[in-house]
C-alpha cells in the first residue's frame, strides 16, 4: 500500500513493520511523532519514560529479553542516555535494538545545534540516516538486521526536514521476532574483567561493519551525465537539496550509513570524478573522514558549519541555480516567540520581573519568558539545570543572592531531571526556592503525558506523582501551591517563601489552555471610556492584548477570559461578558 507520511511516521511504521514490540522514549522535537506513531498500533508496547536514560535501558532491557526493542530522543535527549550507550556498545544486545535520534539543524526548537554523529563514533555503534520518508520506513528494517547480525544497537538520525517533510512510501506487513534468552554473564555483566574482555569485540566489530559498508546499498553510486567535471559526497537532507540543484547532471556518491564510513567506496568514486565536494549540515564529519583516507576535498571552506542548508544554499556555492526555483515576492510576517493567550506561566513570570528576582529558568514552554515585555529568565542551560544552578548560585552567593534569586521548572521537566537538583538542595542544604510551573503536560512538544499527569501514552490511568509529596518526602518542609492567575496569592507566597532561610518550593498550578478539557471563558473587552492608557496591561505581555488609539483592545478571537489583565487594571476598564 502507498501513503502519504512524514518521515517520524514512516520511521515508526518501519519499526512496527521490522518486528519491534516496545519502544520507551522520552517526547523531544523533532523526534516525538515517532513514538506517537507508534502507539496506535494495539499489539506493540509503547511508553513515554521519565527521561532518555531510563528509555534506552528500558529498550535495553526489551532486547535482552528477546523482543526487538526501540527508544526515542532528540539530539540533546542524546546527552541525557550516553551513560548506558558507551556500555551497551559493549554488551551487544540480544534481540535487535534501534535508538532514533532526531538532530536540530537550524535549533527550530532546541538550545544548542549538537551533531549527533559523534555519538555514533565515540560510542562505536553503527549509525544510518535516511534521506526521505521510504529510506527511514526501510532503514528501520535493515537496522535490526545489522543490530542482530552484529551484535549491536543501531542508531537512526533523523533531522527536522526529514522527520517533519512528507513524501510517499510503500508499506508491508510486520514480521514477529524473538530471540531467546540465554544467561551470559561475561557478556552482559560489565564489571571491569568482563568488559575488559569485551573491548577487542567491538573493535573487531567495527572493522566488520566497515567492511559491509564498502558494499551496503545503503550507500550508492549515482553517476551522473557528466555535465560536471567533480563530483558530490552527501547524506540526508543534503542529498535531496543536491538532486533539485543538479538532477541527474552531476555524479553523487549517497551516503545512507554514516558510521563507520566506507574506504574504498570514498576512494573509487573520487578516483572517478576528479574534483570532489562534500555536502554534509552541521559538523565536517564525512569531510574529516575522507581526507583521513587521503582524499582531496572541498568540505566546510565551501559550506557552512551552521545551520540548515537548502536548494539556495547549495547552488550559490557551486555557481548553479536549482532546476526549478521558486521564488516568494510577498515578505512572510514573522511570528515572534510568546506564551500563549491566556498561558498560567505568564502570571507568575510577571509577579517575578515585578519583583526584580534574578531567575534560573529551563527547558519548556516556560522558556518563552525569556521574552519582551516580561524579559524574566537570567538563564537557560539544559533539562533540570534550573534547580541545579540555582544550588550552585546560592551556595556562590551567600546572603547577596537567598532570597533574591529562585528558578523555575515545568512539571515534565521537573520529572524527567529536576527532582535530583531538588534532593541536592535538600540534602546540601541551600537556601533556595524552587518554583514547578505545573501545567499538567508536557506542553511544547505536543501535550505528551507525564508522571505526573495520571495518564499513560494511550490516555489510560497510570501511576500518578503527586508533586506536593514527593517534595517533602525529599526532605522540603514549606511546599506551597499557588493559581498562576491570581497575581497577589502568588506575590504574597513568592515573598514569604523567599524571606525563609529554608529550601522552599512553591507549585504554580493552572492546565495548560489548549488542553481539551479546559473550557475558555467568554473573551473580554475594554472600555474605552475607562482606559487611561497606562499600558499597565502591555507589561503584562499576553498577545491577546495590544495598544490603539490611545487605549488597550482585546482580541476576541485569541482572548480566553482568564482575567488576569482585569485584575492588572488599576481602572477597571477590562470587562467581561459573563458578568
Amino acid at each position: 500500500m502507498k501513503e502519504l507520511m512524514i518521515g517520524n511516521a514512516a520511521l515508526a511504521r518501519g519499526l512496527y513493520e521490522a518486528g519491534c514490540a516496545l519502544i520507551s522514549s522520552y517526547p523531544g522535537t523533532p523526534s516525538t511523532e515517532i513514538t506517537e506513531e507508534f502507539a496506535k498500533n494495539s499489539d506493540v508496547y509503547c511508553e513515554w519514560a521519565p527521561n532518555e536514560k531510563v528509555a534506552m535501558e528500558t529498550a535495553f532491557g526489551a532486547s535482552l529479553r528477546g523482543k526487538r526493542s526501540a527508544c526515542c530522543m532528540k539530539h540533546v535527549g542524546l546527552n541525557v542516555a550516553a551513560d548506558p550507550l558507551f556500555t551497551m556498545s559493549y554488551t551487544g544486545v540480544n534481540a535487535g535494538m534501534v535508538i532514533c535520534v532526531a538532530d536540530d539543524p537550524g535549533m527550530h526548537s532546541s538550545q544548542n545545534e549538537q551533531d549527533s554523529r559523534h555519538y555514533a563514533i565515540a560510542a562505536k555503534v553503527p549509525m544510518l540516516e535516511p534521506s526521505d520518508s521510504q529510506e527511514a520506513l526501510d532503514f528501520a528494517k535493515i537496522a535490526y538486521e545489522i543490530s542482530e547480525t552484529f551484535d549491536t544497537p543501531v542508531f537512526i538520525k533523523m533531522c527536522t526536514r526529514v522527520a517533519h517533510s512528507q513524501s510517499i512510501v510503500t508499506t508491508g506487513e510486520r514480521v514477529d521476532v524473538t530471540k531467546e534468552y540465554v544467561k551470559n554473564p561475561r557478556k552482559y555483566i560489565m564489571a571491569p574483567a568482563n568488559a575488559i574482555a569485551r573491548h577487542p569485540f567491538v573493535e573487531e566489530r567495527t572493522a566488520k561493519l566497515t567492511a559491509y559498508a564498502e558494499g551496503s546499498p545503503l550507500n550508492r553510486v549515482e553517476e551522473g551525465t557528466g555535465a560536471f567535471d567533480f563530483g558530490i559526497i552527501t547524506s540526508s537532507t543534503s542529498y535531496q537539496y543536491v538532486k533539485e540543484v543538479f538532477g541527474d547532471r552531476v555524479s553523487v556518491l549517497k551516503l545512507g550509513m554514516v558510521n563507520p564510513l566506507p574506504v574504498k567506496l570514498l576512494q573509487d568514486f573520487a578516483a572517478k570524478v576528479g574534483k570532489v565536494y562534500v555536502i554534509e549540515e552541521l559538523d565536517p564529519i564525512i569531510e574529516t573522514h575522507c581526507r583521513n583516507i587521503g582524499l582531496t576535498v572541498t568540505g566546510k571552506e565551501a559550506f557552512s558549519l551552521l545551520g540548515e542548508f537548502s536548494q539556495k544554499t547549495i547552488g550559490a556555492a557551486l555557481g548553479q541555480e536549482p532546476k526549478e526555483s521558486v521564488s516568494l515576492d510577498t515578505k512572510v510576517p514573522v511570528r515572534p516567540p510568546m506564551m500563549c493567550a491566556g498561558c498560567p506561566h505568564r502570571g507568575m513570570y510577571y509577579v517575578l520581573a515585578k519583583n526584580k528576582l534574578t531567575v534560573l529558568g529551563d527547558i519548556g514552554c516556560y522558556t518563552l519568558g525569556s521574552m519582551p515585555p516580561l524579559n524574566a529568565l537570567d538563564m537557560t542551560l539544559c533539562m533540570g539545570a534550573s534547580v541545579s544552578g540555582l544550588h550552585g548560585y546560592n551556595k556562590a552567593g551567600g546572603s547577596e543572592t537567598e532570597g533574591k534569586t529562585v528558578c523555575v521548572i515545568g512539571d515534565s521537566t521537573f520529572m524527567h531531571s529536576g527532582v535530583t537538583g531538588l534532593i541536592n538542595i535538600a540534602y546540601n542544604g541551600s537556601n533556595s526556592t524552587v518554583i514547578i510551573l505545573d501545567n499538567s503536560i508536557t506542553g511544547m512538544t505536543g501535550h505528551q503525558q507525564n508522571p505526573t499527569t495520571g495518564y499513560n501514552i494511550k490516555g489510560d490511568p497510570a501511576g500518578k506523582v503527586d508533586l506536593e509529596s514527593l517534595c517533602h518526602s525529599v526532605g522540603i518542609r514549606s511546599v506551597r501551591v499557588v493559581d498562576p492567575y491570581d497575581l497577589k496569592q502568588c506575590e504574597t507566597v513568592l515573598k514569604e517563601e523567599l524571606a525563609k532561610e529554608e529550601p522552599s518550593v512553591i507549585i504554580s498550578r493552572r492546565p495548560c489552555v489548549l488542553l481539551k478539557y479546559v473550557k475558555p471563558k467568554k473573551p473580554l473587552f475594554v472600555d474605552p471610556e475607562k482606559c487611561r492608557g497606562c499600558k499597565r496591561c502591555m507589561q503584562f505581555g499576553c498577545p491577546a492584548i495590544s495598544f490603539r488609539d490611545g487605549h488597550a483592545v482585546v482580541d476576541s478571537t485569541l482572548c480566553i477570559g482568564c482575567g488576569v489583565c482585569a485584575g492588572l487594571c488599576p481602572f477597571d476598564a477590562f470587562e467581561s461578558e459573563e458578568k
